[in-house]
């Protein structure tokens, strides 16, 4: 007599669940994590640039993603800033990829010649490794590894290194913020 009944409290059950609104049959929407990208802050022309690359108003936005203050501080904060910077190079956002440099990584180059440097690579694939932490007379720097394969056989090879200053007094919040300082790939 037991299975009767069940089955009788599994139909009113099944029968109940599908009486919801049709707000409760749309499909959830996904809630913003802590590793999902801020919005975007610069390029919103959604126009192709000069180097033939998309701009950001609709391309992705790669900025790297929020961390907390203690993170971002240390290495956890520059490797995020080298994935972002790694993952807009494997996009073709050169552009993106460009903006994450500062010191000597962008006064060597233009956004254009640094875009160009990826003719002819074909599909982009970017791999690092974990790197390695130094701080030196206010500044910490971060350097690592990196590869950057092309579908066409072309390949770069060499160090990134990113730098933030220290927490020092006076400190802007740009120098305050990890960026590409040097990028030595041949």
């Amino acid at each position: 007599m037991r299975l009767p009944a069940l089955a009788s409290l599994a139909l009113a059950a099944a029968t109940l669940t599908g009486c919801g609104t049709a707000q409760d049959d749309a499909a959830p929407q996904a809630a913003p994590t802590s590793d999902q990208t801020p919005a975007p802050q610069a390029r919103e022309t959604g126009e192709a640039d000069a180097v033939g690359t998309q701009a950001q108003g609709d391309a992705p936005d790669l900025s790297p993603a929020d961390l907390t203050p203690e993170a971002e501080k240390g290495e956890k904060g520059a490797r995020n800033v080298l994935l972002s910077f790694a993952r807009a190079i494997e996009l073709k956002q050169f552009g993106q990829a460009y903006d994450l440099m500062r010191g000597q990584a962008h006064d060597s180059t233009n956004e254009s010649a640094f875009a160009a440097r990826f003719d002819d690579f074909g599909k982009i694939t970017v791999s690092s490794q974990t790197g390695l932490m130094e701080g030196a007379a206010g500044t910490i720097y971060y350097t690592a590894p990196i590869t950057i394969t092309g579908s066409s056989g072309k390949e770069l090879a060499g160090d990134v290194v990113l730098s933030r200053v220290d927490d020092v007094p006076g400190a802007s919040p740009e120098s305050l913020r990890w960026s590409v300082r040097n990028f030595n790939v041949k």
